[in-house]
């Protein structure tokens, strides 16, 4: 999916630079058409990167919604993994308030087995509070440009934090499939769904805020990358 040096193919000491626009979606079928976006900036060599990353969701109709944004040293320690530290800010807006909770991250990132891309990440809060996501998704070529994408993305907290929506125990798990069609390599449209269920306390301030513990929307957006 990227360029060899990404793999670590190659052994050069140049500086590359890459940005990629995982997901820029909406959902116009759900109520208040929910948006989302998800990517990422590294600039480095081979082995050290400094990576900048982003994802958001809110509700277009509302304005409210939620961005996650990151700045991670990334250390490659094997051909296929990078060992990642650094910070997180999580953001909340909507109704004229804006609030931010700050994190340490330590996380991993690469290629598994038979090319399953995955992210596994422990996060601890400004205030000790102790949570872990796993993420993975894997790119299955139907054609030389259409592109199957199953994503899988699960949170776990060990404490329950009532003011962000966190539970204690298993939170969610969200399970994605997109085909997308690569008009080139760098712009390529999409199509998919996406299934989210929410578990224990998490479920319950869900719907408090009144949602769903539970969601299947059908998607349609662009990913970009050069």
């Amino acid at each position: 999916e990227y360029p060899d040096f990404v793999l670590g193919a190659a052994h050069s000491p140049q500086r590359y630079t890459l940005a990629v626009l995982d997901l820029f979606e909406v959902a116009p079928a759900a109520s208040e058409v929910p948006g989302r976006f998800e990517g990422l900036i590294w600039t480095g060599t081979d082995y050290q990167r400094l990576y900048l990353k982003g994802e958001g969701e809110g509700l277009l109709a509302e304005g409210t919604g939620e961005v996650e944004a990151q700045a991670l040293y990334s250390r490659l320690i094997t051909s296929y993994f990078e060992a990642q530290a650094g910070v997180r800010v999580d953001t909340e807006f909507g109704d004229g308030d804006v609030r931010a909770r700050p994190f340490l991250v330590v996380g991993l990132e690469g290629l598994a087995p038979y090319f399953f891309e995955v992210e596994p990440a422990l996060f601890v809060s400004y205030t000790g509070d102790v949570s872990a996501r796993f993420a993975g998704s894997y790119d299955l070529l139907l054609t030389q440009r259409l592109v199957a994408q199953p994503r899988l993305e699960t949170n776990v907290a060990v404490q329950k934090v009532e003011d962000w929506g966190v539970g204690a125990g298993l939170n969610d798990v969200e399970l994605g499939l997109r085909l997308r069609y690569e008009i080139r390599r760098e712009i390529a449209p999409y199509v998919g769904v996406n299934w989210t269920t929410r578990f224990g306390d998490a479920a319950d301030f869900a719907r408090a805020e009144g949602g769903s513990a539970s969601e299947a929307v059908v998607v349609f957006g662009l990913r970009l990358w050069r």
